[in-house]
């Protein structure tokens, strides 16, 4: 409940704003803003200083008026996020992906080597180690960044372990903030960070795969797939890839290139910067359609993500979505009244070009 110490929190918002009405209820506090005048900024600095004093406030319009809300923050946490919070998690995480990528590493390598000799099992698990590493890795320094730039605290990445051999070494990795996401500008940024720093590191992983990848004899890619060994692009195969391919003049018709670890590593990389542009949920394009589109039109982007994922074949990850999307919606930013500059607005499209040069499309769409 606000209570009494609800008088700091009105001593802060005034001397922010003009104020010309204030209401009172047990749980909050509204105040109608009547000076508009780089609202935005003066908002950012007042959230700010509420959160110092553990009082969240939201800005929202009623009517045609401006209003912001303030609230007492609740104390505490939840008990997973308390588990969470603890230094040794994201260490003990980290050190079973990188578990867990080696032994997937060393089984590929195993099964190219049946085919091809692409190199030592040990040696070229640490590659592909390093490769896929690499790709997460940058992707979740590129969030880190920008949440640095923006003033927001947020943990160490969490890596996520997946099923070796059987399906894919990780599945991903996330981090948790530890501020608020006060305005529309700062989500965007936040999420646009992260797929572009990884995709960037994928593309270099994808040239120095192609480059390296042999090219199958005749005699072995004319053998079923089961008997040659051969890994097909049966999850299909992203426009980036074919384009490494062909600058080392590979992967031609009728030309077969091995499918190494370090091809995987790039298709996953490739993959999961597909999946995380999607305008849906609160994936990183999720987050970045919610600041362009607003809450109704980013549902209907959500539905539209489900559409391609079923079309892809990717069904698992669209009833994923699904159930997330209806338990937890989009991120809402503290300020969801400023728009998102211009700039931004236009730098999307960039966004979408990039989500369909990484799709896993399936063969018959590629020349």
């Amino acid at each position: 409940m606000i209570g009494a110490v609800g008088e700091e929190a009105i001593a802060v918002v005034t001397s922010e704003f003009r104020v010309d009405a204030i209401g009172r209820t047990p749980k909050n506090i509204q105040f109608r803003i009547l000076d508009e005048g780089s609202f935005k900024r003066r908002f950012a600095d007042l959230a700010r200083r509420l959160e110092a004093k553990d009082f969240l406030c939201r800005a929202e319009v009623v009517n045609g008026r401006l209003f912001v809300q303030v609230v007492r923050m609740k104390p505490g946490g939840s008990g997973r996020r308390r588990w969470l919070a603890g230094a040794w998690v994201p260490r003990l995480l980290f050190a079973a992906v990188v578990a867990f990528v080696m032994v997937d590493g060393y089984y590929r390598t195993l099964d190219a080597n049946a085919v091809v000799h692409v190199g030592d099992p040990l040696e070229m698990a640490a590659a592909y180690t390093l490769a896929l590493l690499g790709i997460l890795g940058a992707h979740e320094a590129g969030h880190l960044a920008a949440s640095r730039l923006h003033g927001i605290r947020t943990s160490w990445p969490y890596f996520i372990p997946g099923i070796p051999v059987v399906a894919i070494p990780t599945f991903g990795a996330f981090i948790r903030s530890r501020s608020l996401t006060i305005n529309r500008e700062i989500l965007f940024d936040i999420a646009v960070a992260g797929p572009v720093a990884g995709l960037a590191v994928a593309v270099l992983v994808a040239l120095y795969a192609a480059h390296e990848a042999p090219v199958i004899p005749p005699e072995l890619a004319a053998l079923p797939p089961g008997e040659s060994g051969l890994a097909e692009w049966s999850h299909g195969q992203p426009l980036l890839m074919a384009a490494a391919l062909a600058a080392f003049g590979k992967g031609g018709e009728g030309q077969d290139v091995l499918f190494t670890p370090l091809m995987f590593a790039a298709w996953l990389g490739f993959l999961i910067t597909f999946l995380n542009m999607l305008p849906a949920w609160q994936l990183d394009g999720g987050h970045m359609a919610r600041t362009m589109m607003g809450e109704k039109r980013h549902r209907y982007a959500t539905f539209a993500s489900l559409g391609v994922l079923v079309l892809l074949n990717y069904w698992m990850m669209a009833l994923l979505i699904l159930a997330l999307s209806a338990r937890n919606p989009a991120a809402r930013p503290l300020d969801d009244v400023s728009p998102l500059p211009r700039g931004r607005r236009r730098s999307y499209a960039a966004v979408v070009a990039m989500a369909v040069l990484c799709a896993p499309l399936p063969s018959y769409v590629l020349p």
